[in-house]
């Protein structure tokens, strides 16, 4: 759950992706620009037959999982460092990290030596090859403890200041050139990543470097106060103004108060860029919403006048109507397992303002002959001209099935009961059907003899005088 699907490590500012799986932001970063139409490797792993569209990545394809990272920044973690006790919650182990005094950290000076972070100085001072002073005297090279056990040759105070000073205001060509660490490692930082990360850390971590810039100064310090002790024995070297020293450090922080400076107004600038992102996609998410539901409503008008394109293309206006029923062995089969008990046709008008009236059909009977019959019904229906009609419906009715050998088609005819609901004028959509549930024996429609169903088709016609 808190583990990136690209590097496995723990998530850092954890991204969700389309396909629901999360990223570091860096690695996404890294993975877009370095793969075309790149596709999430979890997606590959679960199912590779089930890959689609959600599974390519891109950034902008995206969105920070806040979530997630609320969860991982407030998880209880302890330092691993052998010897540490720390322990905390995950928001603040980057900073542990960069201050922990049992990490081991490369030697800055570059001689070689991996050292706990709390030993530097002492390894600075009394076994490091490179930590080394020219004289301004004589311009020999002397290692840190020869040079301070001299009592010939002045110590350059402003050699040693200048090195943290230097160090603040070092140029971006510096950093360039170490492109997998970060700028403050000489003072004890021990990270390092790519290009990327390494800017994110340096944002994120200006109070740790703060902390390790002091505690450098403050080696630094204690430094010029033995070498002071030193120089007051060196007739040819005047002491130093105690103002000057001062100066330098106050250089140094304002150096670091400006950066601090500079990152706030970064972050804020983030922050603010962010807030108008959120409306951005807020406001978009509403637009694609409302597109939904236009596009629903316009669904539905579509279906509606496809409905009424269908009933006017089968509507007939002279009380004669042809039934054509496809799929017969079908819904023969469904009309048996009870699936589909009845089928009505298209409606149908006696004339352009008559009657409005449909046929009901049940390949498989119904009532008395149910099973061994179709039954065929009349069903008079509520019409726009209902008014207007003289009430109970009176016309003669005659079923056809037709033969589509045209040699032997099944006839059969009624003529309304007066009395019956069926034939009154309608007061819901329909009327209960009437008609004849003995129409056909299932038998003689299923008989080779006969050409009642063929290609699985059969029709069906109503005449109304």
């Amino acid at each position: 759950k808190y583990l990136c699907s690209n590097c496995n490590n723990i998530l850092k500012k954890a991204l969700q992706t389309l396909c629901g799986h999360r990223y570091c932001s860096a690695c996404l970063t890294w993975i877009v620009r370095n793969n075309k139409n790149a596709i999430c490797q979890k997606c590959k792993e679960e199912d590779p037959n089930t890959l689609s569209e959600e599974s390519l990545l891109a950034e902008e394809r995206a969105f920070g999982d806040a979530a997630i990272n609320k969860e991982i920044s407030e998880l209880r973690v302890h330092c691993v460092t052998l010897g540490c006790s720390w322990s905390g919650i995950m928001k603040d182990f980057e900073e542990h990290q960069s201050l922990c005094e049992y990490a081991l950290i490369p030697c800055h000076t570059g001689c070689g030596h991996v050292v706990m972070r709390r030993k530097l100085a002492d390894h600075l001072e009394n076994g490091c090859v490179n930590n080394v002073t020219v004289c301004q005297q004589c311009q020999c090279s002397l290692a840190s403890s020869e040079y301070q056990g001299s009592k010939r040759i002045p110590f350059n105070w402003y050699l040693i200041i200048s090195s943290a000073f230097f160090f603040s205001q070092q140029s971006h060509s510096t950093s360039s050139a170490n492109k997998d660490g970060c700028r403050f490692s000489e003072v004890g930082c021990s990270f390092r990543g790519s290009k990327e990360k390494i800017e994110e850390h340096e944002k994120s971590a200006v109070g740790a470097h703060m902390l390790l810039l002091l505690q450098h100064m403050r080696q630094l310090k204690g430094t010029l106060c033995s070498a002071a002790k030193a120089a007051r024995g060196f007739a040819a070297q005047p002491e130093l103004n105690l103002k000057n020293k001062l100066h330098v450090f106050e250089n140094i922080v304002a150096v670091l108060n400006k950066e601090v400076e500079s990152s706030n107004l970064e972050i804020l600038a983030f922050r603010r860029q962010s807030e108008l992102d959120q409306n951005i996609i807020r406001g978009l998410e509403l637009k694609i919403a409302e597109l939904h539901r236009c596009l629903t409503q316009k669904d539905a008008g579509l279906s509606s006048l496809h409905k009424s394109l269908l009933f006017s293309e089968q509507a007939s206006y002279d009380g004669i109507f042809l039934w054509k029923i496809t799929d017969v062995g079908r819904k023969l089969q469904d009309s048996v397992t009870g699936r589909t008990v009845g089928l009505y046709s298209p409606a149908f008008y006696t004339a352009k303002y008559g009657y409005k009236v449909c046929l009901r059909v049940y390949l498989n009977g119904d009532g008395t002959g149910k099973g061994t019959h179709m039954s065929l019904f009349f069903v008079v229906m509520k019409g726009d001209y209902d008014a207007l009609l003289p009430w109970p419906f009176r016309h003669k009715v005659t079923f056809m099935l037709l033969d589509q050998n045209n040699r032997e088609h099944i006839i059969d005819a009624f003529r309304p009961d007066l009395t019956s609901a069926s034939f009154q004028r309608p007061v819901n959509d329909m009327n209960v059907a009437s008609g004849c549930p003995m129409f056909l024996p299932l038998s003689k429609l299923q008989s080779p003899k006969h050409a009642y169903v063929k290609e699985d088709t059969l029709f069906l016609k109503c005449i109304i005088e």
